[in-house]
């Protein structure tokens, strides 16, 4: 008797495990069952965000005559407000822009330098072995504002008044703050708060009653639409010159740094060539350093060499080649990625057939050992605009580390960027630390076309991930099929460990860090092949993409669901 009611118990218990297991995932009548909805279409335009309203300001400059370069801006305003976990005026901007008349990509690298007067030799004298995390020492200039401006000035059409009005509105009567945003500030807030930083509170919490803003509350910040009115009125040079800049530099020499109003007038972006692979047909475009996003060239260069059409989606064989790419990519990012302006960085041989098929030969059937450098994860905001006329634009923007420094300057709204932590203070590196150099940058814009059309423009948030994410994204289109919200939701993996690019190195074969929507099976197969696995929460990024159909003249949009985010159209 006892038996028997054992045996019914532990069937019951097992019943409901399935049924509970598999409630919780949607049931699709089409479609990949991970999906979690159908791709957004529209003929006039397409607005893809981390951020619903910041979507609809895009589409609202739409509707109203703007281009996707005007959209776009609008949009990186309003989610420098609504999500400073993550971005915000404080850091850096790099974009890819396909312009519909002259039918070609132009890149923006609108990321800031290092102060003039900080020297390696300061480091060296208070016995630094890397950059610090936080405060006043790894600031470098930020580089979106002046970003933005010379955005507008090659390709926009409304006037700044106009496309900064929807933020600044949204800053001085609220928005209600989104689910993802509420739980990394109500971490990230009083963290800063912890190690004595001065304005945290004045700026992120005394005009919402003095609390921790939580999900739904109307969350409000009129010093940053103080100073987008300033650059509304006055320009780029309303940042970088004049009150704003005083207020930066005064207060990071109060606080012990460096950076100087001399810093700041000298600041320029730099327009570039995007540089791309042809991956089974489709050309990938990614910035050329100080950027990572030669990267995901160099391991879709080694994939392509592998027949997929064999080798199933999340299987351990595409999961073991697919993480013994990426452990060559990284190894040459940390030997030779850097501001290109200090280093001759050797892309058109990193990214040659020839490079691709020496480096395909060292992967075996195991896992192989690993000696390169993690950088970390790290909030940021990835956005794509497309407009009526078939121009399109991929941007990604970022404070680094979430938030930021910890250096808010008083009475300005936002937080400054520690991206001059990723540079080495070991002497004799392609990435070690000079004075007025751009450190190594983690966040990358994308962009594909076909036949020297546009095809998709995209990108994928999460700093060491990007790269991995990118990579994702390419294949579940082009050798698996996806759809481009498909491609978003499926679920991910990442590799990690091995050396800091700042010091010591190690040769363990890293990690393998699955979703939970990797089967077991695949898990036990990477096991075999030698491989260590490992889970984490929230290190797999956050996706947007635009893909254009050109038979029947068509936009696609995708979001998915590790963001908050949206994309919608017209």
């Amino acid at each position: 008797m006892n038996l028997f009611y054992l045996k019914n118990t532990c069937a019951f218990l097992i019943i409901c495990v399935l049924i509970f297991s598999n409630a919780i995932a949607q049931d699709r009548v089409t479609g990949e069952s991970f999906a979690t909805r159908s791709v957004v279409l529209g003929q006039n335009g397409m607005v893809a965000t981390s951020q619903p309203l910041a979507t609809q300001i895009g589409l609202d400059i739409l509707k109203d005559g703007g281009n996707a370069i005007d959209a776009a801006i609008a949009a990186n305003a309003a989610l420098g407000l609504m999500e400073p976990t993550g971005c915000g005026i404080g850091g850096d901007l790099f974009a890819i822009v396909w312009d519909a008349k002259s039918q070609k990509l132009y890149g923006l690298n609108a990321s800031g330098r290092s102060p003039q007067d900080l020297t390696l030799e300061y480091f060296e004298s208070e016995n630094m072995k890397k950059i610090p995390s936080l405060g006043p020492l790894p600031v470098s200039v930020p580089g979106a504002v002046d970003g933005w401006f010379e955005l507008h000035k090659k390709f926009g059409s409304k006037p700044m008044t106009d496309i900064l009005a929807p933020a600044i509105d949204y800053a001085e009567k609220g928005f209600p703050l989104t689910e993802l945003i509420a739980w990394y500030m109500q971490r990230s807030i009083p963290y800063y708060m912890s190690k004595g930083f001065p304005n945290i509170e004045a700026t992120y919490m005394a005009q919402n009653g003095g609390l921790l803003p939580n999900e739904g509350e109307v969350y409000k910040n009129p010093y940053l639409a103080e100073t987008y009115r300033i650059l509304a009125k006055k320009g780029r040079d309303g940042f970088y010159k004049g009150k704003v800049a005083k207020t930066i530099a005064n207060f990071i020499k109060e606080q012990g740094g460096f950076l100087s109003t001399k810093d700041l007038a000298s600041h320029y972006s730099e327009w570039v060539e995007p540089v791309s692979v042809n991956y089974r047909g489709y050309d990938v475009w990614e910035l050329p350093p100080n950027g990572q996003g030669i990267a995901a060239l160099q391991m879709l260069q080694i994939l392509e060499g592998y027949d997929f059409s064999k080798i199933e989606f999340g299987s351990a064989e595409h999961l073991h080649l697919f993480t013994e790419a990426k452990k060559l990519a990284f190894e040459d990012r940390a030997k030779y990625y850097a501001d290109m302006d200090f280093f001759d960085v050797p892309v058109e041989e990193l990214l040659s057939d020839a490079y691709a098929n020496k480096r395909r030969a060292e992967i075996g059937e195991r896992a192989g050992r690993y000696s390169a450098g993690e950088i970390s994860a790290g909030e940021t905001i990835y956005m794509t605009v497309a407009d009526k006329d078939g121009n399109m634009i991929s941007l990604i923007q970022s404070n680094y580390r979430g938030m930021g420094s910890g250096m808010v300057p008083p009475g300005l709204g936002f937080m400054l960027q520690d991206r001059g932590e990723l540079f080495s203070l070991k002497r004799g590196q392609a990435n070690t630390y000079e004075p007025n150099k751009r450190p190594f940058h983690t966040i990358i814009p994308a962009f594909v076309t076909k036949d020297g059309k546009p095809f998709m423009s995209f990108g994928v948030m999460g700093g060491d991930f990007q790269p991995m994410g990118h990579t994702q994204i390419i294949m579940n289109i082009v050798d698996f099929g996806m759809n481009i919200q498909e491609a978003g939701d499926a679920p991910r993996w990442d590799h990690t460990g091995g050396a800091s690019p700042m010091g010591a190195t190690t040769t363990n074969t890293g990690t393998v860090r699955t979703e939970s929507g990797i089967p077991y099976k695949t898990i036990r197969g990477l096991m075999d092949k030698g491989h260590r696995i490992g889970t984490a929460r929230g290190v797999y990024g956050g996706y947007q993409a635009i893909m254009w159909d050109n038979k029947n003249k068509v936009f696609h949009g995708a979001s998915e669901s590790r963001k908050d985010g949206q994309a919608a159209g017209y």
